[in-house]
């Protein structure tokens, strides 16, 4: 499956924006989806997640109830919803797949990865 990232951007602090990640080559219904951010000097970090069934979702604890995961199988496209963004958000944002069952929050474990969307929120 092959991904690719968009939707970044620059917004003011208390923003919104929302990223996608359209895939090709496979049904993403195939994939648990994860979302990692990396800022400058820091190591990837998990974000979020949605497993394969779409039943279940997990966030960081640094996004929870700001963040969240959806995805559209008509479009093949999951979502990275973010809400009231703050400067500490501000990274290159990259979307990954995997076939490991369950919550999975490592980047070890995710076998495909989009090529990153930079988000700037300024205070």
């Amino acid at each position: 499956v092959q991904l690719q990232a968009s939707g970044g951007g620059v917004v003011q602090a208390g923003g919104s924006l929302r990223l996608s990640c359209a895939a090709s080559g496979r049904s993403l219904r195939n994939y648990a989806m994860g979302w990692f951010r990396q800022a400058p000097g820091k190591e990837r970090e998990f974000v979020s997640m949605l497993t394969r069934s779409a039943r279940s979702s997990y966030d960081a604890d640094s996004v929870k109830g700001r963040f969240s995961t959806a995805r559209d199988n008509a479009k093949n496209t999951v979502y990275l919803q973010m809400n009231s963004l703050k400067p500490e958000d501000t990274a290159i944002y990259y979307c990954a797949a995997t076939t490991v069952v369950g919550i999975v929050t490592t980047a070890d474990q995710y076998f495909h990865w989009g090529q990153g969307t930079q988000v700037t929120v300024s205070s």
